[in-house]
Formats: structure tokens, C-alpha cells, sequence
């Protein structure tokens, strides 16, 4: 008896140790495997410099982060800087709108203008249409911090900041109160709870601040904590929706490119005498429109006199906005039913011997190519009129095929 339990004593440690090595050699590698790569955009705009040492200290928090690469670029400017090449910045590479999707994180930094973004930056972004289109950005962390230099305005600046990064889609990783505890009170701090920024303007101390750049390390350690989370999230398939939603109609390629350039169709004109807004015939479209609004025409009378070329401009394009209004109703409500533009025919009231009819006709026919792409491309005619109904600088005859 003493044998067979000392052999069942034996089995069984044999056993465990059996069990306790397979565990280790599954371990081992997930002991040895190094942290997942991450590349995070600092990306700022600076002409003195001191966004660009927050922007250095961003990227030195980002960096603490295992795994985390900190890629520091600067916003293009409208105006080229005087001796840029000489600054501390000056060998910074410009970064362009297209890499943005690239990051798994992006720190934006500014110098506070009015209350705002600076102009570089705000015309940077101004760039990003057919990247917000296509939801690249959507569910990238973000952060943004600011240099202010009397501080006034840093907290609405950063708010109106996180605006254009919300409509993208982006998740926002604000400070709260991360350090404050830790830096000098008896200087003046411009940190905030939505993000690191810096009196540039205050000298009690060289700026930006000890505590300052403590706060813009700290942020940039939260954004990095944030892009692994999306690192590891972003393969991810998205959830199930219920049939309801997952039937909801989807936006026609020609409303998406009108909502990416910004422009609403008006409503059709309803007709003022005894005919109707379009004729089909055969799969032509005929419709003529002048520059009505809301019921009421847009500057009305004669080019030249009561109206500049610039608003008769203006009134074109609302034209051309009322024929496309019109367009979509003989399309059965959907404008990619739409196979070509055929003919424009323009008539503006000018007095005789005006020559740039088609200088105003430009508007229609390019804002038409530009919604309608190569579809939109037709042939054309201008006129001048003595006048027009109701007083319209403008009348557009358009001709169009359906699909």
C-alpha cells in the first residue's frame, strides 16, 4: 500500500510540474514582448518660440509613455517668418494636411489670438474637408495646448479649438487638474483645466514656466495613454446596428460633396405664372431660374449701375443654386440620377456695350463643374438683356440628361 502511494505522490508531482511549465513557456513570451510601437503628432505654430517649448515638452511627456514616439512639425505659414531659419524652430519640417490620419494621437499647440487659434493654424485645418468626409480622424486622441501672451482669452481659445476637433470626430483629452498640486503658486501659471498654456507675457520668471512645462509634460503623458487605447481599439469591427438603422438611406455622392463645400440647395421656386418649374423630354431636363431667395430677388437691377459685378457674382451663384433645387426635384429627389449638364445659357441685364458677361457667367458654370464634377462640364452662352423679371440682374436657362 505504501508503494502505490508513493507512486501516486510521484505521478502527481510529475503532473504539476508538468502543468507549471507549460504556464511559463506560454508566459515567456508576453514577458519578453516589447511595447506596441506608437507614433503621436506634436504639431504647432509659433513665431517666438514659446509654443514650440511647450510643444518640446508635450513631446517629452509623449515620449515617457513605453513605446510612444513623439513626431514634432510645424504649421505652413501664410507669411513666411523673418529669419525663420535662425529661430530655435527653424529646423522643424512643415507637416501636410494628408498625414494626419497617420498618427495614433495629435497635440495641437498655438499662440492664442483673440481668443482663437492663429490664423496659420485655423487655415491649416480649413484644409482637412476631404479628410472630415472620409472619417479618418474619428476616434484619434487629441490635446490642445496654447501660449497667451497676456493670458487673456486662453481658456476660450482652447474651447473653440476643441470645436473643429469634435466635428472630426476626435476624442478630446483635456488636463483637468493633473499637477497643479506640484507647480509654484506664488508666480503667475497659465495652465488650465482644458489644457497646458503659458503667460508669455508675464516676467517674473523665464516663460514658459517650470510649472507650466510640468503641466505640458503631464498632457502629453495623457495623450499617449489615450492613443494606446486607440492603438489597440482602432482594428477593431464595428458594433452591430439593428436592421432599422443599418437600412437608413445613404447620402448620395452629390450631397456629400455639397455639404463638403459648405453649400445648402434652397428651396425649388415655386412658379409665379401659368407653367412649370422644369419640362422633361425624353430624358432631358429644361429649366430656367433667376436669382430668387426666400421669395424675394438677390440684388435686383441693371449690371454696372445699381449693381456691382461682384454681386451680380453673388446673384449667379444663387441662380445656378435655384436650377440645381429644381434639377433634384426632376431627378426624383436624387442629383446622382443626374447623367450630364448639357447646356447654360446666362442673361444679364447690362446696358448696351458691356463686354464681361461671361466673366459673371464663370460663377455658374465653375460652381457647377464643382458639384457635379466632370458630369457638370457643358457648353454655354451669355447674353446681355435690357431687363429681366422682377428685376434680376440674372436668368439662367439650363439644359440637362438624366440618367
Amino acid at each position: 500500500m505504501n508503494f502505490i502511494n508513493s507512486i501516486r505522490v510521484k505521478t502527481g508531482l510529475l503532473v504539476l510540474l508538468s502543468l507549471l511549465s507549460s504556464a511559463i513557456l506560454k508566459a515567456q513570451p508576453k514577458m519578453n514582448q516589447k511595447p506596441s510601437a506608437m507614433k503621436i503628432l506634436v504639431l504647432f505654430n509659433t513665431e517666438s518660440g514659446g509654443t514650440y517649448k511647450m510643444a518640446k515638452a508635450i513631446a517629452a511627456g509623449i515620449e515617457k509613455f513605453p513605446g510612444a514616439t513623439a513626431v514634432l512639425k510645424q504649421v505652413p505659414r501664410i507669411k513666411a517668418l523673418a529669419n525663420e531659419d535662425k529661430q530655435i524652430f527653424g529646423n522643424i519640417p512643415y507637416a501636410n494636411i494628408s498625414e494626419l490620419p497617420d498618427y495614433d494621437g495629435i497635440a495641437f499647440g498655438s499662440a492664442v489670438h483673440f481668443g482663437n487659434m492663429s490664423a496659420d493654424m485655423r487655415y491649416f485645418l480649413d484644409q482637412s474637408v476631404g479628410i472630415w468626409t472620409a472619417h479618418k480622424l474619428e476616434g484619434i486622441p487629441s490635446t490642445v495646448f496654447m501660449s497667451a501672451g497676456s493670458g487673456a482669452g486662453r481658456e476660450a481659445a482652447i474651447l473653440s479649438f476643441w470645436s473643429t476637433l469634435a466635428v472630426h470626430g476626435m476624442v478630446i483629452v483635456p488636463t483637468g487638474i493633473m499637477g497643479t498640486s506640484e507647480i509654484d503658486k506664488t508666480i503667475p501659471q497659465g495652465n488650465t483645466v482644458f489644457g497646458a498654456s503659458s503667460v508669455a507675457g508675464a516676467t517674473a520668471v523665464s516663460r514658459p514656466s517650470e510649472g507650466e512645462l510640468h503641466i505640458a509634460t503631464l498632457q502629453g503623458y495623457a495623450l499617449a495613454k489615450a492613443a494606446k487605447g486607440y492603438q489597440l481599439t482602432k482594428d477593431s469591427r464595428p458594433i452591430a446596428t439593428d436592421k432599422a438603422i443599418s437600412l437608413a438611406p445613404k447620402m448620395s455622392k452629390i450631397e456629400a460633396r455639397l455639404k463638403a463645400l459648405n453649400l445648402t440647395l434652397p428651396d425649388a421656386p415655386a412658379p409665379v405664372g401659368n407653367y412649370k418649374p422644369f419640362r422633361l423630354s425624353g430624358k432631358q431636363v429644361f429649366i430656367n431660374q433667376i436669382a430668387l431667395n426666400a421669395g424675394k430677388v438677390d440684388h435686383p437691377g441693371m449690371v454696372g449701375t445699381e449693381v456691382t459685378e461682384e454681386q451680380a457674382k453673388l446673384a449667379t451663384r444663387q441662380t445656378l443654386l435655384n436650377v440645381l433645387a429644381v434639377l433634384k426635384q426632376a431627378a426624383g429627389g436624387d442629383l446622382d440620377n443626374v447623367k450630364q449638364a448639357v447646356q447654360l445659357t446666362g442673361f444679364f441685364y447690362t446696358a448696351a456695350g458691356y463686354t464681361k458677361h461671361a466673366v459673371l457667367m464663370n460663377e455658374a458654370s465653375n460652381l457647377l463643374v464643382e458639384i457635379l464634377g466632370e458630369n457638370g462640364m457643358h457648353t454655354r452662352a451669355t447674353v446681355g438683356a435690357s431687363s429681366l423679371p422682377m428685376n434680376s440682374s440674372v436668368e439662367i436657362q439650363a439644359i440637362f440628361e438624366l440618367e
